[in-house]
């Protein structure tokens, strides 16, 4: 015999309760059905008829509760909608009387809960329980399933009731998120109002299958010499940068997002874990380049829930793919995947999974494989839109053979290895170029860059190795010092500050000149702060050999001649000046010649 329950204000009549059990009986295909009714004055009027698996709420306090969420209204918190837009929802508010799957909680704590009776519950399902909080289906069981909490778990205790609200979890979509802050919900938090969302689409998607897919063949600037120069990014690409803490992983993402001012390019930043006060100062520098006006910041701060942290990373890709499909290019920068891994660790242990290698679950794998293979460039049939991933890894003491960076390394199109030693020494950004590769090569490359950038990686390498043996030998001859030069120039260039970024003709007129040896010669610590003089001089001097530049095609031998010849005069002129600042020093009135008694020896005072 099957069980139901009946609350109600009014007890029902003879021919009501005879039609209910009538109901009943045909409902749960049981014609003896054991009916236990219960007087309930909070229901204010009507009646709620639970069975095993569903519930009808037919009563004042279920109205109140479908026009509360109907306002989104959630813990006596003020709606997030505007008069009008309250106005609309009340006059289009139909109220029903459907029937709602419902499960008991039996466990709640650390923001995961356990429900038992929700047998057609759907992984990534939103679930709501009665207080309003609302949940994710993570874990199905045999008899139960485990819900992550989007909110506090205070007001929810052992036998709450649980509803399903057959929808998949999902954030809000839009134009209008662009230049703002929102939460892993989509909720903004900028304090700059509500958000217009024209669509909504789920964190889990399949990712693009290999026919609605082309090939990576146009590139994505950075900005940045190191990088630009000999790992090139193209659009549609998954590039790790991956470092210790603490060795510009997040500068490179930021001068990336800066450089794609004016290139018709979307960004999504999405932060996990990280500080609200580092958040707070990567906003303020994207707003005073204007870079925001392009920009969207999913945030979810160390302070919040693991469930939300696990979240950030599919909401902020669901934001990109929408403008992906339309037929735009996106970046997104993933920051960091590390404390992504923690909170899904977290988020594990608590459902009782079984750990593995370093405590992470089996599926920490597919965790990212998932979230990075959605990043593509789509076929022109689907729009040619492009989502270009930038994954931020952080490593412990350079250790790349940890569990997390071997997964990601191998999912992603390369790494950008950003070494410790050499951000001490100065070496900013600090790429070791052994250990970074862009698995994507020439083919996302500006054809005149490709022809630039050659060799640089050779000599590099050459330099570095060079440099190791020459420590032991004090005579060099002449072969060998120009090597030594050239490589110690080419280290220079490649040091670039922070918001500095650098234009193709910038980049191309620095490594042309680097091959033909004009910054050979002067003084290492000068090649920084002459490089700025080098590009002003070629911009006023050869205007028409940089707006030739800007084409990106293959350098003709008249264009390298004109930059090998530029580079001379630029040295010429750079010693005339010179010359001249001395005599001047000379010739100065407060400069007088003493004569040191002791070598007679003549001095400037």
């Amino acid at each position: 015999m099957k069980q139901a329950t009946l609350w109600y204000v009014t007890p029902p009549t003879a021919e009501q309760l005879a039609r209910l059990k009538a109901f009943l009986a045909k409902e749960m295909g049981d014609a003896e059905v054991e009916l236990t009714m219960e007087k309930d004055s909070s229901l204010v009027s009507g009646f709620v008829l639970r069975t095993d698996l569903k519930e009808y709420d037919w009563s004042m306090r279920g109205r109140v509760g479908q026009l509360r969420n109907a306002l989104g209204v959630v813990h006596g918190r003020k709606p997030k909608k505007t008069v009008a837009n309250l106005k609309k929802c009340i006059e289009e508010f139909e109220l029903t009387a459907g029937a709602m799957e419902y499960g008991v909680v039996t466990f709640v704590g650390d923001g995961i809960a356990t429900v038992e009776g929700l047998d057609h519950a759907c992984y990534g399902e939103i679930v709501t329980f009665e207080c309003g909080v609302k949940g994710m289906v993570m874990d199905i069981r045999r008899d139960e399933i485990g819900v992550i909490l989007f909110g506090r778990d205070t007001e929810i205790r052992e036998g709450t009731s649980v509803f399903r609200s057959y929808r998949m979890a999902g954030v809000p979509v839009g134009d209008g998120f662009i230049g703002r802050i929102v939460d892993a919900l989509g909720s903004p938090i900028d304090g700059e109002g509500e958000i217009v969302a024209a669509d909504f689409r789920p964190l889990e998607m399949a990712a693009p299958g290999i026919m609605d897919r082309q090939p990576v063949t146009t590139s994505l600037e950075t900005g940045i010499l190191a990088i630009d120069s000999m790992f090139p990014i193209g659009r549609g690409q998954r590039e790790l940068i991956i470092g210790d803490r603490q060795t510009g992983k997040t500068s490179i993402a930021l001068d990336t997002i800066l450089n794609q001012k004016g290139k018709n390019v979307i960004c999504v930043y999405v932060a996990i874990g990280q500080k609200a006060s580092t958040i707070a100062s990567l906003v303020t520098t994207l707003r005073n380049a204007g870079a925001m006006d392009y920009t969207v910041i999913v945030s979810s701060t160390a302070s919040e829930p693991a469930p939300l942290q696990y979240i950030a990373p599919y909401s902020g890709t669901a934001i990109a793919e929408y403008f992906m499909y339309s037929g735009r290019d996106v970046l997104i920068v993933y920051d960091d995947l590390s404390k992504h891994a923690v909170s899904y660790r977290a988020i594990s242990l608590l459902l009782e999974r079984s750990p593995g290698r370093e405590a992470y679950p089996g599926d920490v794998f597919y965790l990212h494989s998932r979230l990075l293979e959605r990043a593509s460039r789509l076929s022109d049939e689907l729009g040619g839109g492009s989502l270009t991933a930038l994954p931020i890894i952080e490593t412990q003491n350079g250790d790349v053979s940890a569990y997390i960076p071997t997964n990601v390394i191998s999912i992603t199109d390369g790494q950008i290895y950003l070494e410790s030693e050499l951000f001490f020494e100065g070496q900013r950004p600090a790429v070791n170029v052994g250990l970074s590769v862009s698995r994507v090569g020439g083919a996302a490359q500006a054809p005149s860059m490709k022809q630039a950038a050659g060799t640089v990686r050779i000599d590099l390498a050459q330099y570095r190795e060079m440099e190791v043996f020459t420590q032991f030998s004090s005579e060099l001859d002449e072969t060998t010092k120009r090597q030594l030069e050239h490589g110690r120039a080419l280290m220079e260039l490649l040091k670039q500050p922070l918001c500095h970024s650098l234009s193709l003709p910038e980049q191309v007129l620095l490594l042309q000149g680097a091959n033909h040896q004009v910054f050979s010669g002067l003084k290492p610590k000068e090649i920084l702060n002459l490089k700025d003089s080098y590009l002003k001089y070629m911009r006023v001097n050869f205007p028409t050999l940089i707006n030739e530049l800007e084409q990106g095609t293959k350098l003709k031998k008249s264009q390298i001649d004109r930059i090998v010849a530029g580079g001379k005069q630029w040295r010429d002129w750079l010693s005339q000046e010179a010359a001249e600042a001395t005599a001047d020093d000379a010739n100065a009135p407060d400069a007088v010649i003493a004569v040191n008694p002791e070598d007679g020896a003549d001095e400037e005072a």
